[in-house]
């Protein structure tokens, strides 16, 4: 085994690996970005090294300086996490030369299986079933559309390096083709350094099924079930389990008997997922999709039902050790479901929040698993994926890991950013999610009918009483002022004094709501037993509430709040904050406005679709601002002639405005006639 090792990845992957590299009596080497220094996979680690500023590009992409980074510290070989360099060819092969050890499969496999295009020609020739599609190494977006035409749409196009729904496009016509094409190459190229896309036919109503495997140097291999991944956004996982409750046990052998044979045609050496399409409609069907050569993000579940840690699987075969493992010692005993943690915002359609972690609170009790890359005061930016962390759950049977679920979801405070945590628990309460009738369209179905509750009065003063209560020390330093006996809010040494102050909440598109709290009288707030936990009870209720502070600034205190199953910001308006609001309400009231079109979060502008003074229809794509590896496009609120304010390739910060359109005079006086 070897003595030290080096993970060439950040984030929840990072920390993961780490915990086994530490419980192996392994040297654990960790690599970062200037971005994250201060990370919790860095602090966990033995060592540490920076490998570049917080462009993936120039860091965790950078082949050479993570090679420099083993060799510094003295590292025998690489484990890659999933994303980043886990599928790179180049990367593995730069090990061999360096005489690092790639905890990974060989160069043969990644470059068949680690090309979807080339995977799926390989498999093809053994037998097994596809999804009818088009891609060849090399093919331009014209050469693309042409071949097209011989398919049935609507159409997926995917890049063939990539994963994890980035850069999928679904398109539902031909003249949306070439479009879709350019913004799946941007992506692809951003994610993976590779712009090769190919397009399949696509399947309304699947479910997506895969098969974890894995494989030594001694001709063993065998499959440790299979995992239901269904529960997809914009093709993006969010909700995994194992095993599925689709399959029957001989459905359960063949496909996992298709996905040992899979790894076997390519001489495959480590830990990997074969990933199938399965009729919902006749389950015993299924079609060959790719094969990821690595890790998966919810491979957890799998390690919850069979017992195995396959971190520890991949360190073993890769320092040339044989399976241990036979396929009848393998069986599945109970349940695991996972739910993925982004930093995202639902209510504005699941664009990347960003900001500080100022509050955290992590479920915990029987059955419960958190992997996650969180900590208090963590930057989150828009470098990288915006995932943060994963609760793991496992129960008896699928009911019970369902219902663990959820209490450990309802238990997660995440404060600082916003996260899809409620979200995820109405997904989870879903009738059809409970009852296993899924497949990966469900949820955008679904959306329409989701939204996250917003705060109730009993919140509103929890967050007034907490934030009147903000000792001089909680204060940033330029809002202090006066005597420190005193607050601008009114609290004073001696004893409060009952007031009335308002609490603004407003739903991303929606109007501000504002909640009168009197402070001082029969409410009262309860300091709990874990820190940010408090008891409020009034004459109506008690409730068991999160408080984390966020600046206090002029227009008012800003409070972070989980409770009843709300979490959100509100913001807490002291006297002189509610006649600041009211004078800039004065003043928009009397400015005439032109419709902006403004950056829904930090990003970089990476097209632009027209050009200042262009008329425009209401509804035309604009500018497209890309964050985190996805993409989004802004497009007219109205029709007339758009104002550019940016250029393509410049770094925007949320709010900013892009562009302006400024209404036609037709459209105006035909709006008065109407």
């Amino acid at each position: 085994m070897f003595s030290t090792v080096l993970v060439a990845n950040r984030g929840e992957i990072a920390y993961r690996v780490i915990t086994t590299l530490k419980r192996l009596g392994i040297t654990a080497v960790a690599i970062y970005s200037a971005a994250d220094a201060a990370a919790k996979h860095v602090r966990a680690a033995d060592r540490a090294v920076c490998v570049g500023p917080a462009a993936a590009a120039e860091s965790y992409l950078n082949i050479d300086a993570v090679i420099a980074a083993a060799q510094q510290s003295g590292a025998e070989a690489i484990h890659p996490g999933y994303g980043f360099l886990s599928e790179n060819v180049r990367f593995a092969r730069a090990c061999a030369e360096a005489g690092l050890v790639f905890v990974g499969p060989g160069e043969h496999a990644l470059e068949v299986m680690g090309d979807k295009i080339r995977s799926k020609d390989h498999v093809a020739q053994a037998g097994v079933p596809l999804v009818e599609g088009i891609g060849e190494p090399g093919f331009t977006d014209e050469q693309l559309i042409a071949a097209a035409k011989t398919l049935t749409y609507p159409l997926l196009i995917k890049p063939s390096a990539g994963g994890g729904g980035k850069g999928m496009q679904v398109v539902e016509q031909a003249a949306d083709l070439p479009e879709s094409l350019a913004a799946a190459r941007r992506v692809a190229a951003a994610s993976f350094g590779d712009d090769t896309l190919f397009i399949e036919q696509l399947i309304r109503s699947p479910r997506h099924i895969e098969v974890q495997i894995l494989a030594d140097n001694h001709g063993n291999v065998v499959h440790l079930g299979e995992r239901e991944c269904s529960l997809q956004r914009r093709h993006q996982k969010i909700i995994e389990e194992a095993p599925s409750a689709l399959l029957d046990e001989a459905t359960r052998d063949r496909i996992g008997q298709a996905a040992v044979d899979t790894a076997r045609s390519v001489n495959y050496r480590g830990a990997g997922t074969v990933e199938f399409l399965v009729s919902d409609e006749e389950p015993e069907k299924f079609h060959f999709m790719e094969m990821n050569t690595r890790l998966q993000v919810e491979h957890p579940v799998t390690e919850q039902v069979t017992g195995v840690d396959l971190v520890e699987q991949q360190l073993r075969i890769a320092a040339g050790e044989p399976l241990e493992l036979r396929q009848q010692d393998i069986a599945l005993t109970g349940h695991a479901v996972e739910a993925r943690i982004y930093a995202e915002d639902p209510e504005a359609g699941f664009m990347p929040s960003t900001g500080e972690i100022i509050g955290l609170a992590e479920p915990r009790g029987a059955g419960v698993r958190v992997d996650s890359a969180l900590v208090h005061g963590l930057q989150v930016g828009t470098e990288y994926d915006p995932m943060l962390a994963k609760v793991i759950t496992t129960g008896a049977d699928r009911a019970q890991a369902l219902s663990r679920l959820q209490h450990a979801l309802a238990d997660t405070v995440v404060h600082g950013v916003t996260t899809n945590t409620q979200y995820l628990l109405q997904l989870t309460a879903d009738p059809d999610v409970r009852a296993g009738r899924l497949d990966t369209t469900m949820i955008e179905r679904k959306l329409p009918d989701l939204q996250s509750p917003g705060p109730q009065q009993h919140h509103a003063a929890a967050a007034a009483i907490f934030a009147s209560h903000l000792g001089p020390a909680e204060v940033p330093p330029a809002e202090r002022t006066g005597p420190r006996g005193w607050q601008r809010d009114g609290w004073r040494l001696t004893a409060p004094h009952a007031r009335t102050v308002e609490v603004l909440w407003q739903r991303p598109g929606a109007a501000e709501e504002l909640f009168d709290v009197v402070v001082g009288g029969d409410i009262q707030l309860h300091r709990g037993e874990h820190p940010g936990s408090y008891l409020l009870r009034t004459a109506e209720t008690t409730a068991r509430v999160h408080l984390s502070a966020g600046p206090r600034t002029r227009e008012g205190a800003q409070v972070w709040i989980t409770a009843d199953g709300f979490t959100g910001m509100v913001t807490v308006l002291d006297q002189e904050a509610q006649t600041h609001r009211q004078l800039r309400l004065i003043e928009a009231e009397s400015v005439d406005a032109v419709p902006e079109v403004t950056s829904p979060m930090p990003g970089t502008v990476v097209s632009l679709a027209v050009s200042s003074g262009d008329q425009v229809p209401a509804g035309a794509r604009l500018v497209t601002v890309e964050a985190m590896k996805m993409e989004h496009p802004l497009t007219a609120p109205l029709p007339g002639t758009v104002r550019l304010h940016v250029r393509a390739g410049e770094t925007v910060r949320l709010g900013q405005v892009l562009a302006t359109v400024e209404a036609d005079p037709s459209s105006q006086e035909q709006g008065l006639e109407t």
